[in-house]
């Protein structure tokens, strides 16, 4: 099949960002010819990644059989309501004007669907008989704009109201939906969206960064945990996460000596969080700052828990991370302080501790009672951890997924005549 992915993230943007890369290059293995449309990677630093410069538009290719086209945007990652606006509807300006021409002569059009406005493009590249697009929601709209804090009030009231119109017509458009977690679904029917519609693909990890990596000493000694319990947050660091909550135990575990907590990311509350734990005189926990994407392998080696941090709010008891997979692929312990889809996984894989959101007293109780149970108790949960990833969330089988829902929708809109890969 021709196949087109349309998303404003691309490698070698890291974290949730890298996942429209990974399905790309997934789907050209397969025999695909694959043509991205995105924008200059700038994320999570908000600043242009090295070797690229914003221009109207540019084409490169990631490996032999994906073409990428990337269009101009205003490179932003602030907590500023104006400036992420500007981010995101610059994208969906020039993909519309400099972009969706790329993906008139595909078969078919995968959609990473945030934030909202990348409907724009969608609509435009399927409109006249334009090829047929799935749309893959990976946050919810309007709710995540409230769940990610940068707007409240009346302002969330009057943007919702037009964010909701405006994400419902784009589901209407969409000749197949996408969704990474059950509650989505659910709530995507109390909404009117029909059920025949929908369809559950969860999210995959990079697998060949992320995957059962031996112990790293050397880099266990630069960071200073040899011989450590070490629990690691690595991701972004915004206020969807509550780690604030996270630096109050680490006040109260003082009293653990062979306990450190590294924090890995960057993100609008990097500089809160690093002021809060200075003030509080942390000892046991270091900041590393942005961890590079390629180098994850070594540094989940030498962790024996990973914190998944989702703040207490309804829209988190439906969000599935992409750090979630990624810390179960590689075969590693999950602390989930979390509800939901997450909670639900680490619960039923049997790998790792679940306590309920922003609960700062169990959350302890489970630091401390991982630190008696030690590194081999820890490690044989990250074991069944690792086990359930490849039964039920592996790249395998989530791009499978993708790849016959892609080719449904190509075969009855009429724009393929090839056969379905056995």
């Amino acid at each position: 099949m021709r196949i087109g992915v349309l998303s404003q993230w691309y490698s070698p943007e890291t974290g949730a960002a890298a996942v429209p890369g990974v399905l790309a290059r997934s789907l050209a293995e397969r025999g695909h010819q694959v043509q991205v449309l995105t924008g200059y990677p700038n994320y999570p630093t908000g600043k242009v990644a090295s070797g690229y410069r914003v221009r109207r538009r540019m084409d490169e290719c990631d490996g032999p059989a994906v073409a990428v086209r990337r269009v101009a945007l205003y490179p932003s990652h602030s907590p500023k309501i104006g400036s992420r606006f500007l981010n995101f509807s610059t994208f969906a300006l020039s993909a519309s004007v400099s972009g969706v021409n790329v993906l008139r002569d595909v078969d078919a059009i995968w959609v990473y669907n945030s934030p909202a406005t990348v409907g724009l493009p969608s609509l435009l590249a399927s409109a006249c008989n334009g090829p047929p697009h799935l749309m893959h929601i990976m946050d919810l709209w309007p709710d995540s704009i409230l769940f990610s804090g940068l707007v409240e009030g009346r302002t969330y009231d009057a943007m919702a109201r037009l964010l909701g119109a405006w994400c419902e017509l784009t589901y209407r458009r969409a000749s197949a939906i996408a969704c990474t977690t059950q509650g989505t679904i659910d709530l995507l029917v109390q909404r009117g969206v029909p059920e025949t519609k929908l369809h559950y693909i969860p999210v995959w990890a990079d697998e060949s960064i992320y995957f059962p990596t031996p112990y790293d000493q050397d880099l266990a000694e630069d960071l200073g945990v040899i011989d450590n319990f070490t629990l690691l947050y690595a991701g972004n660091l915004g206020g969807a996460q509550g780690l604030g909550h996270l630096l109050d135990v680490c006040h109260h575990v003082r009293d653990l000596s062979g306990l450190k907590v590294l924090i890995a990311g960057s993100g609008t509350a990097d500089l809160q969080l690093r002021r809060q734990a200075e003030t509080m005189q942390l000892r046991n926990v270091h900041f590393l700052g942005q961890w590079p994407a390629e180098d994850m392998g070594r540094l989940l080696s030498i962790t024996d828990l990973n914190l998944v941090s989702l703040s207490d709010n309804p829209l988190a008891s439906v969000t599935m991370p992409s750090k979630l997979p990624a810390i179960m692929a590689s075969g590693h312990a999950v602390l989930a302080w979390a509800s939901g889809e997450v909670a639900r996984i680490v619960s039923e894989s049997g790998g790792g501790i679940v306590v309920e959101p922003e609960n700062i007293a169990d959350f302890e109780r489970a630091i401390r009672e991982a630190y008696a149970s030690g590194k081999e108790f820890m490690a044989r949960m990250g074991d069944a951890g690792s086990t359930y990833y490849h039964r039920h969330l592996s790249l395998n089988e989530s791009v499978d997924a993708v790849e016959k829902l892609l080719q449904v929708i190509a075969e009855s809109s009429g724009r393929s005549d090839l056969p379905t890969r056995n």
